[in-house]
């Protein structure tokens, strides 16, 4: 007879955490020690749930590399105890955690199901309800013995998707995110569909390694008709700047005019990591498609290929945190390591 899967709810903050004072319309943090009692359709669960709150949650738009390091540590002291994590997590921000936690989490081989909702759980017609029955759910799926997800995802209305393929799209609508380049891993109906040929597979008896050393001396560049070459020359200098994440158009097209691309030319010299991804909303980076990306493929311009700006920008501060040689940092980033990117 094997025993319930054990799951760990860790609540970091955001609009699933928050009840309505009836009386004053006003939102206020829940009492996660008082789950069962404000969701008692969770005693129909085959798990066993425990809950973790930080002391003091926070709106997701105060997010940053600290706090996925507490995120991390949380699930590193409670690795051996539970057989699944679910992260309840502002909507805002949480494409970024579930990428940076999918980089920080070596070796993982459980699930770690990041959630949350766009109406508070005591709202009438919320979808907190939904979204965290069925990701502690999904976390709490086993296969003799052992759990059937093992990486860091995102469930949001009805699908569950790897974390770090995911964007948010919507701030109006339940279906909130959507993972542009590839499938969901999950679809939830009347019965949960698996697409298990799309997970992650494990690596046998490897042990988690937490790697909790970002680097945040990186920026985001939006590339637009018109860019002068004072903002871009600006940015470029900026004290201590170690990488940027260049969203460019298309396919992975930028100016061909000779200040542009002495610019990048020279940041790259002197030592600035500077990746490609496309600001469509799905798609890839093709460089050398066209002429106007052959030059940056010349001058040494990572290619970020299908990657989204949020895993794009979290693995680069991954990847600067972890001292790797200048002559393969360019390699390392270009292969997927946490399925982040189609090879």
């Amino acid at each position: 007879m094997s025993s319930k899967a054990k799951i760990l709810l860790i609540y970091t903050g955001g609009t699933i955490g928050m009840s309505k004072d009836f009386e004053t319309g006003a939102l206020k943090a829940f009492n996660f020690g008082k789950l069962l009692q404000n969701i008692p359709e969770i005693k129909q669960l085959d798990c066993n749930i425990e809950t973790f709150s930080f002391e003091h949650p926070i709106d997701s738009s105060n997010m940053n590399p600290s706090m996925w390091t507490k995120i991390a540590t949380i699930i590193e002291e409670n690795y051996p105890k539970y057989d699944g994590f679910v992260v309840l997590h502002g909507s805002d921000t949480m494409s970024y955690s579930a990428s940076a936690l999918s980089f920080m989490l070596e070796n993982l081989a459980k699930p770690v199901v990041f959630t949350g909702s766009q109406l508070p759980i005591g709202d009438l017609r919320t979808d907190a309800k939904e979204n965290l029955i069925t990701a502690i759910q999904i976390a709490s799926l086993q296969e003799n013995g052992k759990p059937v997800i093992t990486e860091v995802c995102l469930y949001f209305e009805y699908k569950l998707y790897r974390g770090n393929r995911t964007s948010k799209v919507n701030a109006e609508h339940f279906r909130a995110f959507t993972a542009p380049n590839y499938p969901e891993l999950v679809e939830s109906g009347v019965h949960l569909k698996l697409n298990s040929h799309l997970f992650l597979p494990v690596k046998k008896d490897a042990k988690l390694i937490v790697h909790k050393n970002l680097d945040n001396h990186v920026a985001i560049i939006k590339m637009f008709p018109g860019m002068s070459e004072v903002v871009l020359s600006s940015i470029l200098a900026i004290k201590d700047l170690k990488g940027i994440v260049l969203e460019t158009y298309g396919s992975g097209n930028a100016p061909t005019e000779d200040w542009f691309l002495q610019l990048i030319q020279k940041a790259i010299q002197s030592g600035l990591q500077v990746v490609n991804v496309t600001q469509c909303s799905g798609g890839s980076v093709n460089m050398g498609q066209y002429e106007t990306s052959t030059v940056l493929k010349s001058l040494g311009v990572i290619s970020g290929k299908d990657i989204t700006t949020e895993a794009a920008i979290t693995k680069l501060m991954y990847l600067l945190g972890q001292n790797i040689p200048q002559n393969e940092f360019k390699d390392i980033f270009e292969t997927a390591l946490r399925g982040e990117i189609s090879q």
